[in-house]
């Protein structure tokens, strides 16, 4: 399946849910859960037989790092640029403007975005659509 034909089912199931969208808006929303997901997967970690890294913040600054624990020698960390705070900083910005609320889901073991008509909590973002 394409990007196209992706975006295009989006709007299909945001469609079915009585939420009107755009091209342009559904592709925005589908890119950043992607953006999401994947910084998600980073913030829990990965590793190899030499050494395990994932995204840590900064409790101070809130700055974004790559921390890397090698099996064997000192631990390091290096700045990344945030996507996290962009693609969130996107969404919120195009529901706005269309009068929907979102939801992040931080697992990356689901849809990291979900999309409502209603704000949605830690208990009830099930209901939303997921992006």
């Amino acid at each position: 399946m394409t990007a196209r034909a992706d975006t295009y089912n989006l709007i299909r199931e945001l469609g079915r849910a009585g939420i009107s969208i755009s091209f342009t808006d559904a592709n925005y929303l589908r890119r950043a859960q992607i953006t999401l997901h994947r910084w998600a997967e980073l913030e829990c970690g990965d590793s190899d037989n030499y050494k395990s890294w994932a995204i840590e913040r900064d409790e101070t600054t809130g700055k974004a790092y790559m921390a890397i624990y090698p099996h064997q020698g000192k631990n390091h960390r290096y700045q990344i640029p945030d996507r996290e705070t962009g693609a969130l900083k996107r969404v919120a910005e195009i529901c706005e403007r269309l009068g929907l609320h979102y939801y992040h889901q931080t697992d990356p073991r689901g849809s990291a975005l979900r999309i409502w008509t209603a704000p949605m909590s830690d208990s009830d973002y099930t209901r939303g659509v997921a992006v």
